[in-house]
């Protein structure tokens, strides 16, 4: 019995492709990424910016991390779910992760006033929900850390998670909000197989 589907990353490729875009054009153009980062202070005068923070990047670094990331989860995750529900997860990570920078942001009593006009960019809280889900849906597969060393995925998910959230400048509350998302994510999609399913001839 067969649990995946055809390896066909569509969604994963154009996904991808759209941040490359967009990364290019913010190189061309220094304002316009300040015009589509995430601002909590201006959240309600701009507030398609949850959205399009998603495709900016700070950096080759950072859009080089995530991109490839988001290919192996993304296709992986695409053959065990399909495509519409990869996207659902990815999108409804990635804004779940700005909602919680923007209301750490502007409402936690330790929140620096500068959190509140930090433009926050970046694919990484999405990319947090697809890895987890598979984590959850896939908890023994083995991600090669460094591409050299096999490791559980949990466990790369969990410690990049923590590494990342001692970073300076690093919005780990969007990591936060796309790990949730994975997680219930995850625990929704997880099927026990029909007693039907349990022969083949």
């Amino acid at each position: 019995m067969r649990d995946y589907r055809s390896p066909n990353p569509t969604g994963v490729l154009i996904l991808i492709l759209i941040n490359v875009v967009v990364f290019i054009f913010t190189l061309l153009s220094n304002s316009l990424e300040y015009r589509l980062d995430l601002q909590p202070a201006y959240f309600t005068e701009e507030p398609w910016t949850i959205l399009t923070s998603m495709f900016v990047h700070a950096g080759f670094f950072h859009i080089l991390g995530n991109m490839i990331t988001l290919y192996f989860f993304g296709t992986y995750l695409t053959m065990l779910v399909g495509e519409v529900k990869f996207l659902i997860i990815y999108f409804v990570g990635g804004l779940v992760g700005g909602a919680f920078y923007i209301i750490y942001a502007l409402y936690a009593p330790w929140a620096s006033e500068t959190a509140r006009y930090a433009g926050v960019v970046g694919a990484s809280g999405a990319v947090f929900a697809v890895g987890t889900a598979l984590a959850v849906l896939r908890p023994n597969i083995k991600a090669l850390l460094y591409f050299i060393i096999p490791v559980p995925l949990w466990i790369v998910i969990v410690g990049s998670f923590l590494l990342l959230s001692f970073i300076p400048n690093v919005a780990w509350q969007a990591h936060l909000g796309g790990l949730v998302v994975g997680l219930i994510a995850g625990l929704l999609l997880i099927r026990r197989p029909k007693p039907r399913d349990r022969y083949l001839l």
